[in-house]
């Protein structure tokens, strides 16, 4: 058996160096789905007189048989697939085998329909070999299960009707029976004492008619009707107060006796 090989540079250097038989066994493609089911293989080396049809590239698409087949480069040929160099003259275009599918084999070498034979029962067996993915058992859990709850219809909740305030029984005010007002009585205005003045002029005392009006705006205040009109009094004439006689003012002059200080009533 071969060891795989991981490092780049020495895949590359057991590419080119390998020898003609496993240089045959690169070359392979894969077979057709069809050709596959006949054949009972899925990949062969391909071989001169094979058709085969380009799946990638510049070419994809293109359908041909196999003319040439170089296991120096890794390359094959395909009739009518060619481009023109700059001189004029055409030559093939060289195409991996990777990039192409087998549609139709070529079974005119006996040799090759023993390959054939040989590898049908190891594919088979290598299709039963083949482990299969072990799916996870997925434990099922018991599912609880709850008792039906019975539906209860939810009234919907109704407002209150808003509730009038009562109006109050009206109370009929009796009217009070109007008061009679008694008019007070004409205040008396009293003369003034007569009081000896030194002056000859004698001033006129004020006369007190304020308590009077006070009077009237009290009584005025819980009138509810029209008042009764005042009847309109005599105002008493004021007299004018006696004028002194100059005799009078001798007399009180000769009445009052002259003042004398202590330094005087010492002297004499």
């Amino acid at each position: 058996m071969q060891l795989k090989v991981k490092n780049p540079g020495k895949q590359r250097k057991r590419l080119f160096n390998a020898p003609a038989h496993i240089r045959h066994k690169l070359m392979a493609a894969p077979l057709s789905k069809e050709l596959a089911e006949k054949q009972g293989v899925k990949t062969l080396p391909v071989r001169k007189g094979d058709t085969v049809h380009i799946q990638r590239g510049d070419n994809k698409g293109f359908e041909g048989k196999i003319s040439r087949v170089d296991l120096k480069s890794y390359r094959i040929y395909i009739e009518g697939l060619t481009r023109e160099k700059v001189d004029g003259t055409n030559i093939f275009t060289p195409v991996h085998p990777s990039k192409v599918m087998i549609r139709n084999l070529n079974l005119d070498d006996k040799r090759r329909k023993a390959v054939i034979e040989r590898k049908k029962p190891l594919e088979k067996t290598a299709i039963q070999a083949k482990p299969k993915k072990a799916t996870p058992v997925r434990i099922a859990k018991p599912k609880l299960v709850l008792p039906p709850v019975e539906e209860v219809e939810v009234k919907p909740k109704l407002k209150p009707a808003p509730v009038k305030p009562k109006a109050a029984p009206e109370v009929v005010k009796e009217e009070a029976p109007a008061k009679k007002v008694e008019t007070p009585k004409a205040v008396e205005k009293e003369e003034a004492p007569k009081k000896p003045a030194p002056k000859a002029e004698t001033k006129k005392p004020a006369a007190k008619a304020a308590p009077a009006k006070k009077a009237e705006a009290k009584v005025e205040e819980p009138k509810e009707e029209a008042p009764a009109k005042k009847t309109a009094k005599p105002k008493a004439a004021k007299k004018a107060p006696a004028k002194e006689t100059p005799e009078k003012e001798t007399a009180s002059k000769s009445r009052a006796k002259p003042k004398t200080s202590k330094k005087t009533e010492g002297g004499q």
